[in-house]
């Protein structure tokens, strides 16, 4: 009997190596808060890895197709309720994430007879105003963060991604226009799936643009827009390259 919390928490050890595992080489996603709106953005084969939640939300994510779409459900589902019972204007992503998707991640993980979610999440609140927005990074334990700076990435690498989430910060300061958002969230994308560091050895902007438009070649480059203000009653329209300027 002693050995049984020991047991469990091999367990539970074994499924986190396990499922870091098989998201390694997953296709990282992207969220920049602009004064207009909120761009997201992920690179994939054709599953969809850039959906509208509701009304002001959204999520971005890396990992099986299946899983990614059993979340998203959970999400749709817990905000129409919250709509029902509350107001739609009450929708929260932190109520949505605290007491619903983290809890649900969180018991599915240490489950050690049922498969886990092979899942990594970027959850995204439209504010009223610039400045407000609300941008956070769900890990498939159900562990999750409140992104600052306005910059969300989603990767299966820890390190690289904090990388490049600080390195994305720094290169979107003072840069409003959404085609200049879209050009460095993807030669950031190119730059993680071509394990270069973002340090003193990154490649030009000249070559980091080559890249990314040579990497994504038969690729599928979603493109998601949560717009601030506008003549449409929904927030959320897909983009493609040629609508933000590439």
């Amino acid at each position: 009997m002693t050995e049984e919390p020991y047991r469990w928490l091999e367990a539970v050890a074994n499924r986190r190596e396990y499922v870091r595992e098989q998201l390694k080489g997953g296709s990282p996603v992207f969220a920049a808060a602009l004064p207009d709106g909120v761009l997201l953005l992920g690179v994939g084969s054709g599953h969809s890895k850039v959906f509208e939640l509701f009304d002001r939300l959204a999520l971005a994510g890396l990992g099986h197709p299946a899983d990614i779409e059993k979340v998203r459900q959970a999400a749709i589902d817990a905000a129409h309720v919250e709509a029902f019972t509350r107001a739609p204007e009450d929708v929260s992503l932190r109520r949505l994430i605290s007491f619903g998707l983290s809890a649900q991640l969180k018991a599915n993980f240490e489950q050690i007879y049922a498969a886990p979610f092979l899942v990594e999440l970027l959850l995204i609140e439209l504010g009223i105003e610039a400045g407000t927005d609300a941008i956070f990074r769900l890990h498939f334990d159900g562990a999750y963060q409140l992104q600052t700076g306005g910059v969300g990435v989603a990767a299966s690498q820890a390190d690289s991604e904090e990388e490049c989430r600080a390195w994305l910060v720094r290169e979107l300061a003072g840069k409003p226009e959404r085609r200049d958002v879209a050009d460095l969230l993807l030669q950031a994308w190119w730059a993680m799936v071509e394990k270069r560091p973002f340090g003193e050895t990154l490649p030009s902007v000249a070559e980091r643009q080559a890249g990314w438009r040579a990497a994504v070649a038969g690729k599928v480059i979603e493109i998601g827009w949560l717009a601030r203000r506008g003549p449409r009653a929904a927030r959320y329209e897909p983009l493609t390259l040629a609508q933000v300027g590439l």
